[in-house]
């Protein structure tokens, strides 16, 4: 699955992230819209028939910061860009806050992690969107989920990428 990015993740953009993650500041978050729905526009897919998918925050995130981060930011991009979004994924049991984890930690820590919501059921060629990749592991878990329901994940676009992917050794291509 392809993974497209708008910037490099750096001291400033983790300061943008956290501001709209944890502080919900509205000129950070229209700044991480603006940077998805820029790779969105530069990385010409087929849009005619996709369905923007968010990553979902476990249920601690979203009490702590009052929203779900990703799901405001998606449907803001949804909108700008008239393409469809389904919050169609759920977690299904507790993860690790994965910050501190290497590659093969965050892969342990997300395996089985995600399912597709009851009743879901997204149309078209998913693009599952995030804030930050770093090592691909809550990627590959939430395509993982999807497509064991025999829906096709096209793409994945975040705001940040992180470089190099912290993979480990045998995940590198």
């Amino acid at each position: 699955m392809p993974v497209h990015s708008s910037i490099l993740y750096s001291s400033i953009a983790s300061k943008i992230v956290l501001a709209a993650k944890e502080n919900g500041l509205r000129g950070a978050d229209t700044l991480i819209v603006d940077s998805i729905t820029n790779v969105l526009i530069r990385t010409q897919l087929d849009m005619a028939h996709v369905c923007l998918v968010p990553i979902p925050s476990s249920a601690l995130a979203r009490r702590r910061r009052g929203r779900s981060f990703i799901v405001d930011i998606v449907n803001r991009v949804s909108l700008e860009l008239s393409v469809p979004m389904a919050n169609s994924l759920e977690l299904t049991r507790k993860v690790r806050d994965q910050s501190g984890l290497h590659a093969k930690a965050r892969a342990v820590n997300l395996e089985g992690a995600f399912a597709l919501k009851v009743g879901a059921y997204p149309r078209g060629n998913l693009i599952l969107i995030d804030d930050v990749v770093t090592t691909g592991a809550t990627l590959r878990e939430a395509a993982r989920a999807l497509s064991s329901q025999g829906l096709h994940v096209l793409a994945s676009v975040t705001a940040c990428v992180a470089q190099p992917l912290r993979y480990e050794s045998s995940n590198k291509r």
